[in-house]
């Protein structure tokens, strides 16, 4: 493998994919999402890319491991006992796999993700 390989987002022609949430995740809004995959290993179990949502608030269960490094906007993040964490642009941070609670985008929101699906 050669330096070719390397995913530079910047200059990656990643096609935007842009979708709504289903119904019942929904709490308030129905906001667009858009997502650039910059990368997909060939297992399928890890991506990277970047994420944007318009405001809303939704459920979220993870199946996953997800890093974000948040761009712009500002989110909340509760977790089922309703502590919250407020992120913005800078804030980095791991979603473990089992977190269970809400997305809230207060401002749109677009954050670099990592995600790493275990089988």
């Amino acid at each position: 493998m050669n330096i070719d390989a390397i995913v530079q987002f910047g200059r990656s022609n990643a096609a935007p994919e842009e979708y709504y949430l289903a119904p019942e995740k929904l709490i308030a809004g129905n906001p667009k999402q858009t997502v650039w995959k910059h990368y997909a290993d060939p297992s399928g179990q890890f991506f990277a890319g970047i994420w944007q949502s318009e405001p809303g608030k939704w459920h979220v269960s993870y199946t996953e491991e997800e890093y974000c490094q948040i761009i712009s906007g500002r989110s909340l993040i509760t977790d089922a006992s309703g502590k919250t964490m407020a992120v913005s642009a800078g804030a980095s941070f791991v979603i473990p796999r089992g977190f269970i609670g809400t997305w809230e985008v207060v401002e749109e929101t677009r954050k670099t993700y990592v995600i790493y699906e275990a089988v």
